[in-house]
């Protein structure tokens, strides 16, 4: 009998700090197997202080149920310390998760870190008319 265990795919997590905000970079697949590596990443943060915290998700190919809770438990915990927690995404597949459990409306989403940061520029108006 032939037995195939997936692989769990790997989750890099990279931490930087922009403007007084903690960046967290997150690159390939967060799912039942990388979730515990992201929780202990976002709890980490919160012991250090950092409460105003963006979740990079733009290079994340995956995000299963256990990572959104990780997410959400995330929020919970920043937003009862009256800190922030933002989204950058720009996957639609991961939109599309966020869109379907209606947790676009729990969490600010945006499309880059600056834009999350409030340094995105503004959009130039269309000489259209």
């Amino acid at each position: 009998m032939l037995r195939y265990t997936p692989l769990p795919m790997d989750l890099d997590v990279e931490t930087s700090t922009h403007d007084g905000h903690a960046v967290l970079a997150l690159r390939g697949e967060i799912d039942v197997y990388t979730a515990p590596l992201l929780r202990q990443a976002i709890l980490d943060l919160i012991e250090q202080g950092k409460l105003n915290v963006v979740i990079d998700m733009h290079e994340v190919d995956f995000l299963d149920s256990t990572g959104l809770g990780v997410l959400v438990e995330g929020l919970k915990r920043v937003k009862t310390r009256e800190g922030s927690f933002a989204i950058v995404a720009t996957e639609d597949k991961i939109l599309k998760i966020f869109d379907i459990t209606g947790l676009n409306k729990a969490f600010p989403i945006h499309g880059s870190v600056e834009e999350a940061l409030g340094r995105a520029p503004a959009a130039a108006e269309s000489p259209e008319g």
